[in-house]
């Protein structure tokens, strides 16, 4: 049984009840920060920002707890909105507990979040932390490798990968023999660069699992490569601009792999494609030290020349060394054009209809992104101006997260007797809720779908006679990976 309530205790439980508490992408995607309590032991999954608030609006709701009673902080991956509240969580509170996180996503994060600070400097009046902060912040942080097991005073803890980005890992915990899977942002679609997530064969009791998509299944990769690249040409053939606003990392190589491949094919050689990032060649230079980690069609071709040299792509630094006279293409982050080069470039081509914007990720609430996909007839500047919006506006999702067909199929294989739907808006995770409902309902094996809001506790009790049959099957899935390795 379980039931749930709004109080937020990180103090002492019941000593069979667990607690889990999103003090942000609960009901809503951004901000990921999920709190477990079980056993006297606290265990925080993603420390992120939310892309639609700026300063400390867009935090994670910190004063619902004391920060010096969470024993371990896991970082799922680098993107903006599941890391960027760490350096303040860790600089500014009293935590002093442990940081973990894989080595692709700590040498990404530090140059992500760099770029983060001096953005913020710039665009928003309340910096949550500064470089040194930041620096500081760095020292603690420890690195684990996939399927590598941690032991934290009783908290057990190893990472699976979870596909979405480069370094992203799904956590497993166990606790007195009960076993929490945080899938984080996770992916089951293999791409041109990423391997698939991994499913685990060991089944947890509880699963905590994103909702992004609800019940949406995304159409087949080929499909949505072709509505891409075709959308593209039309853009630049009738004498356009075409904007892609991207995360600077992650979809944007994705999407540089297909352009790169497609201007080949069809010799646009005299139409030019610029990746707008300071933060490119290093990070470039981190995906080419971790192929390893990447597919085998990636593995095959960096045998024979580095997959991620591009013919067709140039680096553009800044707008001022740009010469907007003739139809290109530009990738520019950030993925919501909420500040930066993307929300500069939109708001210099949004009134030509010859121009035109593909939103390529999953669009917040809230973002200008998600506004113009109504298609207004104006939009308001960062300066508050308005301006006519006639560009096109078109969506193609090669965001790398879990559809319905992907999450009912990965819930299928694990049966917890507990989901715990994060990281939906409200909508599609009522909706994803109700589906998995009616699929579960006349299993022999209970599935009970919890969807907690911020800062509202689901509370599951688990009786201590489990213990002892949790071990051995635990023991079993690292005998396996050490054969396989």
């Amino acid at each position: 049984m379980s039931k749930r309530t709004r109080e937020v205790s990180l103090g002492p439980n019941e000593d069979d009840v667990l607690c889990i508490t999103p003090l942000g992408a609960g009901n809503e995607v951004g901000r990921s920060c999920i709190v477990l309590s079980f056993k006297g032991k606290n265990i925080m999954l993603d420390c992120g920002i939310h892309p639609a608030y700026s300063g400390m609006a867009g935090l994670p709701f910190f004063d619902h707890i004391e920060p010096e009673s969470i024993d371990l902080l896991l970082i799922s991956h680098f993107h903006l909105d599941h890391a960027a509240a760490l350096p303040y969580f860790l600089e500014k509170t009293a935590f002093k507990g442990r940081v973990l996180m894989t080595h692709a996503t700590k040498a990404i994060y530090k140059i992500l979040l760099a770029d983060f600070v001096k953005v913020s400097n710039i665009a928003v009046d309340e910096v949550l932390y500064d470089e040194a902060q930041l620096n500081k912040s760095l020292e603690r942080i420890e690195q684990i490798d996939f399927h590598q097991e941690l032991d934290h005073d009783g908290v057990r803890v190893w990472a699976y990968n979870a596909g979405h980005v480069l370094g992203a890992a799904m956590f497993m915990l166990e606790i007195a023999g009960v076993r929490i899977l945080y899938t984080g942002d996770f992916s089951r679609d293999e791409d041109r660069h990423l391997m698939p997530a991994e499913t685990p064969a060991i089944n947890p009791d509880v699963l905590i699992i994103e909702s992004t998509y609800g019940v949406h299944i995304h159409e087949p990769r080929k499909d949505r490569e072709k509505f891409f690249t075709e959308k593209v040409h039309e853009i630049v053939k009738r004498g356009g601009r075409c904007l892609l606003p991207v995360f600077a990392l992650g979809r944007a190589q994705e999407l540089l792999l297909i352009l790169d491949e497609y201007w080949e094919k069809h010799k646009l050689h005299s139409i030019p494609i610029f990746y707008a990032s300071t933060l490119a060649k290093r990070c470039m230079r981190i995906y080419q030290t971790f192929i390893n980690m990447m597919n085998e069609r990636i593995r095959e071709q960096s045998k024979i020349r580095n997959p991620f040299e591009f013919k067709h792509i140039s680096y553009l630094r800044s707008l001022d060394h740009f010469h907007d006279s003739r139809p290109c293409v530009v990738m520019a982050s950030p993925g919501m054009l909420q500040s930066g080069t993307s929300r500069d470039l939109f708001e210099r081509w949004c009134n030509n209809p010859k121009n035109g914007v593909i939103l390529a990720g999953y669009c917040v609430e809230g973002t200008l992104a998600k506004h113009i996909i109504s298609e207004p007839k104006e939009i308001n500047t960062a300066d508050g101006l308005t301006l006519p919006l006639r560009m096109s506006v078109d969506t193609i999702s090669f965001s790398a997260h879990s559809d319905f067909q992907q999450t009912s199929e990965f819930i299928d294989q694990l049966l917890p007797p507990h989901v715990v739907l994060v990281h939906g808006d409200a909508n599609e995770m009522g909706r994803l809720k109700h589906s998995l409902d009616i699929r579960y309902q006349h299993k022999k094996k209970a599935v009970e779908i919890l969807t907690p809001k911020n800062c509202q506790s689901v509370r599951l009790e688990f009786k201590g006679e489990k213990i002892a049959r949790a071990v051995g099957m635990v023991a079993a899935e690292h005998a396996r990976w050490e054969q396989e390795a």
